[in-house]
């Protein structure tokens, strides 16, 4: 399974256009040794060809003019993008879809929540319909039902699982003030060729005993590292909303629960990565204290353009 990270930034990516915290403006005089990043979505594929696109990026056009592997190769139009699955309807996980209107009809795998959301309070799908068109690929993750196993067109070797898990449904969503089953999922992607297996989840906001058996059994995690602590955001003066209350679980844990450190340490796992980094998060600094601490546990960092072979 080859993975490649075409974002790995959190919404508004880093440095933010409009920032000018100690990390944004320090990356951008060079005072802070950061890589800049975009908004966080990757690609998988089995063959190095044909691509599935986990979330669309408002970045995406970027995204894809900078990867060779994502050009087109045959035709006067062309795309290895054959399918899209979206982890959530939030704005940084969606809005590239608007960007690719210029190509094929879209194949998108989503849940009946993401497709509500999509269609009536923020209509990117019926859009859509009036350039491209979509193929909706219902994911059956509602209600009672939590998980699901499904196969994608054209990746035979590839079983994708879609996962419930904890956090926040867009701020437009009815579900908004109480999550409902399917907003938020993850993704267990294994390859029935060689046996391996990515667990993804850029955004996850608690990993309690059902997530953590899902993490267990994968060789790779690429999971959620918005935040290094619960108040990051108030300690920064960028916001008056904890990590918890944006839906996400920052790496250090303190009394009450583990972080996202700890729980990745639990697990077998034989690559461990951070995505969706928050702009305010200090580990984007290569120098820092945090990103040693990493460094030690042996968890690495995403970056634009990392690619992963399992």
């Amino acid at each position: 399974m080859k993975i490649l990270v075409l974002g790995s930034g959190a919404g508004g990516g880093f440095p933010q256009w409009n920032c000018n915290c100690r990390q944004c403006a320090g990356q951008r005089i060079g005072d802070v040794e950061a890589r800049s990043r975009t908004q966080s979505s990757i690609a998988v594929s089995a063959d190095g060809q044909s691509w599935v696109l986990l979330n669309a990026s408002p970045d995406i056009g970027q995204q894809l003019r900078g990867q060779p592997q994502l050009h087109p190769r045959h035709g006067v139009r062309d795309t290895p993008i054959k399918a899209v699955i979206l982890m959530d309807a939030q704005v940084d996980h969606v809005t590239g879809l608007l960007g690719m209107r210029e190509g094929p009809c879209i194949d998108v795998y989503a849940t009946p929540c993401v497709f509500e959301d999509l269609t009536t309070v923020f209509p990117v799908i019926s859009v859509l319909e009036h350039y491209c068109g979509t193929r909706w690929h219902m994911l059956a993750v509602a209600g009672t039902q939590r998980s699901a196993t499904f196969a994608v067109d054209g990746f035979a070797s590839l079983r994708f699982t879609a996962v419930a898990i904890p956090g926040k449904a867009p701020p437009y969503s009815p579900h908004r003030g109480e999550q409902t089953t399917g907003d938020n999922i993850a993704l267990l992607i294994e390859d029935l060729d060689d046996g391996s297996r990515l667990f993804y989840s850029p955004g996850l906001a608690e990993v309690g005993a059902s997530e953590l058996q899902w993490m267990q059994g994968a060789d790779c995690l690429l999971v959620d590292g918005t935040f290094w602590v619960e108040d990051e955001m108030l300690q920064a003066g960028l916001s008056r909303k904890t990590a918890t209350e944006m839906g996400h679980l920052p790496q250090m844990g303190d009394d009450a629960r583990a972080g996202m450190v700890d729980v990745m340490l639990t697990t077998g796992a034989r690559r461990k990565v951070l995505i969706h980094i928050n702009n305010s998060n200090p580990i984007l600094d290569e120098t820092s204290a945090q990103r040693r601490v990493l460094d030690d546990h042996g968890i690495e960092v995403a970056y634009d353009g990392m690619e992963i072979t399992l």
